[in-house]
C-alpha cells in the first residue's frame, strides 16, 4: 500500500471536516451517522479515525474551525473601529448576535456545549487573553476603570458566553438577544472611567 503524501492527508481531513460540518449544520451532531459522513466525502471510517479518532473529535475539530472564523470576524471589528471603546463593545455585541447565526447556534453553541461540556480550554484562554489585551488598552486610555484587567476580562468573558447560550437555546432568540444587549451595555458602561 502506497504511503499517502502531506497534500493528500491534509486535502483528506479537510473533506472529512467540510462534510462534517455541513451535516452538524443540517441535522445536528446526534443525527449525523458516521457512515453518512464518510460516504459523502468519499472516504473510509479509517480516515476518520486517523485524523480525528471518533465523532466526538470530529466535532471538537469542527467547533475549532468554526471558533477561529468567529474570532477572525471579532478581531476585523477591533482592528476597523474608530477606537479602541468602540471596537470593544461592538466585540461584544456582535458576539451575541452569532448567538442567531443557525451554523454556531447549532453546532458550537448547541451540540458542543451537549457533547463536549462547551469550549475547548484552549478556546478559552484565547478569548480570555484577547479581552484582556482589549481592556489592558481601554485601562492605558484610562477609558475603564484601572481594575484587574484579567478579573475584568473573565467577567466579561463568562457573561457573553452564558448570554450566548441562553439566546441560542430558545427559538425567542431575538427577544433574548434585545434582552442580552440591553444587559451588556449597561454592564460595560460601569466599567466606564468617570
Amino acid at each position: 500500500m502506497a504511503r499517502r503524501t502531506r497534500a493528500e492527508m491534509e486535502q483528506t481531513r479537510a473533506a472529512l471536516l467540510a462534510t462534517a460540518r455541513k451535516a452538524f449544520s443540517e441535522t445536528g451532531y446526534a443525527a449525523a451517522s458516521m457512515d453518512e459522513l464518510t460516504a459523502q466525502a468519499g472516504l473510509t471510517r479509517g480516515a476518520l479515525y486517523h485524523h480525528f479518532g471518533d465523532k466526538k473529535g470530529l466535532l471538537a475539530a469542527v467547533v475549532e474551525q468554526i471558533d477561529g472564523e468567529m474570532d477572525e470576524r471579532l478581531n476585523a471589528i477591533s482592528d476597523t473601529a474608530e477606537n479602541t471603546w468602540d471596537g470593544f463593545r461592538t466585540r461584544c455585541e456582535v458576539y451575541l448576535q452569532m448567538a442567531l447565526e443557525p451554523e454556531i447556534q447549532r453546532i458550537v453553541l448547541r451540540d458542543a456545549r451537549a457533547v463536549l461540556g462547551g469550549a475547548s480550554a484552549e478556546s478559552q484562554q484565547h478569548c480570555i487573553a484577547s479581552m484582556q489585551a482589549l481592556i489592558e488598552q481601554l485601562i492605558a486610555e484610562k477609558t475603564v476603570v484601572a481594575l484587574d484587567p484579567q478579573a475584568l476580562a473573565r467577567l466579561i468573558y463568562g457573561s457573553l458566553a452564558e448570554a450566548a447560550v441562553w439566546i441560542a437555546e430558545t427559538e425567542a432568540g431575538d427577544e433574548r438577544l434585545a434582552q442580552a444587549s440591553e444587559a451588556l451595555g449597561v454592564l460595560l458602561r460601569g466599567i466606564l472611567s468617570r
